[in-house]
């Protein structure tokens, strides 16, 4: 800071300028700013076509050429755009973070250029070591070309040419590779890049003698067929993200000013993962990874498409979140809405080789849209006991649906519940739950019911007071030895008959046994504080069958501790048929009984014949 004077000045403060340590600024544009080198190639283009834009708003018929030459480690770019005075140089070249489309007379059309920030032939430090620019008004015809040319310490000088250096209106820019970059300045890295991102841009572009542009954009063309375009699109796809898509979703928006197309993924992928998508704008590649494009739950598709309407962040390889992105991205969903929506109307084999794939991604959907629910009510397949069915057609053949909220649960419960004639819908999957309990507004009159432990034992038949009385020192025998595990035994008769004994507790249950296994760890403060969340849920419960060969042979045993040892067996099993995570204790009590019944099975009475 400059020293203050003693005395106080009546005067305004000069004002000072900002000092800009150019190599510092190229060195953040290149490690923070840009994901890559390769973006100077899209600036020396968004530049050649705003200059040409300018000069065809006061200039309708003027040409419209972009030539790229690329040798030797050096690349020249000319343009037949607008060009510029030696004051336009100064004032625009020379002055960093300052825009052409800001100049007097062209704010008003400045949604018609690409670019909106400024930093122009800055980017190209990021590979060149000089930079030269030959440049002739086409405003001020009279005016003599000029030549601006810049180093990367930030020095540059400015000097006019002769009429014959540049006869026509127009800007050439000569770049010279820094060490180590020269590949960028390839002829065919230029190529490459030059297609890549120009290859929607209204103007004749080229490199060498090469055609850029490809235009009309696919999903512009037209074709003699549905059945041709559809096959051409799948051929662009292929070519673009390298996959042949199962369907293409067209996506017209016309008052965003959006043109393209979403292709849907041949195989699923996680909900979680963020889909890219390539944005154009007014033809330019934007960004190959726009995220926030879709609605989370389009992630079964990935789009291309053009817009002119959409906010690009600084860097230029991203969309800005804002109002109009978010509207963009409503009006995408609801084609894509409207996409679903038509299939389950007119293509249903289409739809439902959508669904064998995509199946997680509606269901994503319907879960806010009660309208995609009803629609997609008779496709969607659901895992019940009655096999893979959608809730349309299981709950036809049931009064009440019943589902559990987790797998465990329903791995349980079905077999016997099958064989009772209780239908269950598996909600354990993603979304399931949320969709059976959402039935009853898009389906008046059905009941859904969540089906817990206490409603499948419901279902089981009672044994004979009787025989039940019969068997109470067996049960008391195998009460005893379960109770350390937090487990009652329960007598009942149920099919199917090949199934000796079935685990059954639901959530309270296992929170109570988690809360206990805590307790029993914790040391003396914090078991004092689990003791006092005990709580009154229900216990576990192995529920034996009476109809059950096994269990009638193990109920007629009179030894307490053969017993108790084939209870824990069965304890075991049952814990295994209904793949539930075993418990360290769980662990235990198999490897006991294991060796318990090994040594029962091999136990000889001292007065036979070992031997035997």
């Amino acid at each position: 800071m400059d020293s203050q004077t003693s005395q106080p000045s009546p005067a305004s403060p000069s004002p000072h300028t900002f000092q800009v340590d150019l190599r510092g600024l190229v060195d953040l544009l290149s490690h923070h700013l840009y994901s890559s080198p390769k973006v100077y190639l899209r600036e020396l283009l968004q530049n050649a076509v705003d200059a040409i834009t300018a000069r065809r708003a006061e200039q309708p018929d003027a040409p419209a050429t972009v030539r790229l030459h690329a040798e030797d480690g050096t690349l020249r770019v000319e343009d037949s755009g607008i060009g510029l005075t030696e004051s336009d140089v100064h004032s625009l070249l020379a002055t960093i973070g300052r825009s052409s489309k800001r100049d007097e007379g062209l704010e008003s059309a400045r949604s018609d250029f690409l670019g909106q920030f400024g930093i122009g032939l800055l980017a190209c430090f990021v590979v060149a070591e000089r930079i030269r620019v030959v440049s002739r008004s086409a405003r001020t015809p009279d005016a003599a070309p000029v030549e601006w040319t810049a180093a990367d310490d930030g020095s540059y000088t400015v000097r006019t040419l002769p009429h014959s250096a540049r006869p026509e209106p127009g800007t050439t820019v000569h770049l010279v590779a820094r060490a180590g970059a020269g590949e960028w300045l390839s002829a065919e890295r230029v190529r490459s890049l030059a297609r890549d991102f120009g290859a929607l841009l209204p103007y004749d572009v080229r490199v060498g003698d090469e055609p850029i542009a490809d235009l009309p954009a696919p999903w512009d063309r037209s074709y003699p067929s549905p059945a041709t375009r559809r096959v051409a699109l799948a051929r662009h796809c292929h070519d673009l993200f390298g996959f042949t898509p199962l369907d293409s979703i067209d996506l017209d928006v016309p008052l965003a000013g959006i043109r393209g197309v979403a292709y849907v993924l041949p195989s699923a992928v996680s909900p979680a993962q963020r889909a890219s998508h390539r944005v154009h704008l007014k033809g330019m590649l934007l960004t190959e990874r726009a995220e926030q494009l879709l609605p989370d739950w389009a992630f079964f598709v990935r789009c291309v498409l053009d817009t002119d309407s959409l906010r690009p962040t600084a860097s230029r390889e991203s969309l800005y979140e804002d109002e109009t992105l978010a509207a963009v991205r409503e009006a995408l969903g609801e084609r894509i809405r409207s996409w679903l929506t038509g299939l389950a109307a007119g293509d249903p084999e289409r739809l439902a080789a959508f669904l064998s794939v995509h199946h997680l991604g509606v269901k994503s959907l319907a879960r806010h849209d009660p309208e995609m629910l009803r629609t997609m009510l008779p496709w969607l397949p659901f895992e019940t006991t009655d096999g893979r069915l959608s809730l349309e057609e299981f709950a036809q053949r049931h009064p009440v649906v019943h589902f559990t909220r987790t797998v465990e649960e329903y791995r349980q419960v079905a077999p016997i519940a099958s064989a009772q004639g209780v239908g269950v819908v598996n909600g354990g999957y993603t979304y399931d739950s949320e969709l059976v309990e959402a039935l009853p507004s898009v389906r008046p009159g059905t009941v859904v019911s969540e089906l817990d432990a206490d409603t499948v034992t419901a279902h089981l038949d009672g044994v004979d007071p009787a025989e039940e009385l019969a068997l109470s020192p067996f049960l008391a025998a195998a009460r005893a030895r379960l109770d350390p595990l937090g487990c009652d035994v329960v007598l009942r008769a149920f099919h199917p008959l090949s199934v000796p004994a079935l685990h059954l507790d639901d959530r309270a249950a296992r929170h109570e046994q988690a809360r206990a296994d805590a307790e029993e760890q914790a040391d003396d403060l914090w078991a004092g504080i689990l003791g006092s969340l005990r709580g009154s849920a229900p216990r576990a419960r192995l529920v034996l069958n009476h109809l059950n060969p096994l269990i009638r042979r193990i109920s007629s045993l009179d030894e307490p501790d053969l017993i108790g040892t084939a209870t824990e067996s069965l304890y075991g099993q049952a814990l295994l048929m209904a793949q539930r995570p075993l418990r360290p204790a769980d662990s235990a009590l198999l490897n006991r009984a294991f060796i318990g019944l090994l040594e029962w099975a091999t136990h000889t009475d001292p007065g036979k014949d070992d031997r035997r």
